[in-house]
Order: C-alpha cells, then structure tokens, then sequence
C-alpha cells in the first residue's frame, strides 16, 4: 500500500533547499502536519499545546490551514484579529496574537474559507513565523498545518525545527506519510510519527518499521531517521470534548487516551532540548 504515491506527491519530493536566517531565539518551531485530512491532527495539536503548558512551557500556536481554519474553536476563541487581517489589512503582529483561557497559551487564528490568494507566492506565511520566532518570548511554536502536500504546507515544513506527523492506519493516510517522509528526507535530519485512534503503541510501532523498510528498499538518505512517538487509542471523549470547545486532556486527565498523549509530548520534550 506504500508503494502507490499519488501524482500529485511525486511532484512535491523536491523540498526547496533555501536556507532561512534565523535571529538568536529560545524559540522551538515544530510543525504538526498529516498529508491526509480527517485523521485529528488539529485536536492532537490543540491538546499538545496544553501539555507543553504543563511542563511549564510558554506556547504559541500558529493556525497554518490555510481557508480551513479551526484552532479557535478548539480552544473556545473569539479572536479579534486574525492571520488574513495581517495578511491582508496590515494588522500589527502583536494584534493577532490571542491569550486563550489556558495560561501560557497563544494562538494566531486563521480564518475559515479565505484562501489569501494575493499572498500564495511571497513567502509571507513563513516570514510571519520568522517574525514571531523573533519575539523571543515563547518555548514552543507549534504550527498546524493543512492537510496534503501543497506549497503552504511545504514552506511550513521547511522552516521547522522539528516535524511531527499525525497519521492513522488507514491505508491513505499512510501513503500520504510516506509521501512526506520521501519529500524532506534530502533536506530534514528526521521526522517524529504518532498514530492516533490506533489500538496499542505496537501497532504503530510495526508499520513505522515497514516505512523505515521501505524508505531504505528505495534507497532513500539512509542519514534520515523517522523516530516513533507514540499512539493515541480511540476514544469517543476525544470528539465530545472536541464539539464542547474543550480539551480532552484536561476534561479526562488520567484516562488512557490522555496519558498516551503525555507519553508522547514528553517523548518531544525530551528529544527537543
């Protein structure tokens, strides 16, 4: 099921080289993508962002999906700017950033149905990130991606630190992932993978190693690591807190879905330092 990559990922392997110049900052950009929609990586990355609060860290979360936009439901916002006022009507950058109703937790909001079509060419999406980066004030920025392979997702990718990956088992998702894996290997040193709605870490753990397999019968830069990180089982309080506007590891702190997300943000928070 690996071995069939869409046209349209073909097209995307060859990540743009350009390197970014980064100001000295405290500031870590780790970009949470999946290649395929529908597999909850916006309430993974939601839920993240609480845990990395918890561990005392100061966290800014960037809505990248792009026309899709829904973090600020997620964390219960009325945002009084947004990424397209920015954008488009020359808001300040301070003005789009939110302090949500968790401390140390902010969120530049997208806005859903607008696809910033004066701006898909200009690199603005990245210089955006470069300019919160610059503030030196968060720990942690973490970016939420679109689904699929497209430009804005590759020019959020390319100035990440560090990449994570939200797949399922399903066996698109998982074309998708190797799609991605194949894209930044030539110029990433790693991607992080986490399964969710996945019954038991070793099933994740399995297909992660048929990846890494295939990846090296492809022959691809054998200097890239693809880490495992974790699963998330299924679990229905996940999609009830969700359509609440809250937040499933605060709302079930100590059930298992919940501590499997622990496990995998301190996993990061080791592998980040």
């Amino acid at each position: 099921m690996f071995n069939t990559i869409s046209s349209q990922a073909s097209k995307l392997i060859n990540l743009t080289k350009k390197e970014h110049s980064r100001v000295n900052s405290k500031t870590k950009i780790i970009a949470i993508t999946s290649g395929k929609g529908g597999v909850g990586k916006s309430t993974i990355t939601a839920n993240m962002a609480y845990l990395f609060s918890q561990y005392g860290k100061n966290v800014a979360v960037v809505d990248a999906d792009i026309g899709l936009a829904n973090m600020q439901i997620l964390f219960n916002l009325k945002p009084k700017k947004t990424l397209y006022d920015h954008l488009e009507n020359g808001a300040k950058l301070e003005e789009i950033i939110s302090q949500t109703q968790y401390d140390n937790i902010s969120l530049v909001a997208g806005k859903s149905g607008h696809n910033f079509i004066h701006n898909n060419s200009s690199r603005l999406y990245s210089r955006i990130i470069l300019d919160i980066v610059a503030l030196n004030k968060y720990d942690i920025l973490l970016i939420d991606t679109g689904a699929g392979l497209n430009d804005y997702v590759q020019e959020f990718l390319e100035i990440a630190d560090e990449i994570v990956a939200i797949t399922t088992t399903d066996p698109s998702a998982l074309t998708d992932v190797y799609a991605l894996l194949k894209m930044i290997s030539t110029t990433k040193k790693r991607l992080f993978l986490a399964f969710n709605q996945t019954a038991n870490y070793k099933i994740g753990q399995a297909i992660t190693q048929s990846l890494k397999d295939l990846a090296l019968k492809n022959r691809l830069n054998r200097n890239f690591m693809v880490k495992y990180i974790g699963n998330v089982i299924p679990d229905l309080n996940i999609a009830t807190t969700g359509r609440l506007r809250k937040l499933f590891v605060k709302e079930f702190a100590g059930s298992s879905s919940a501590l499997d997300l622990e496990r995998i943000v301190d996993s990061l928070i080791k592998e980040i330092k």
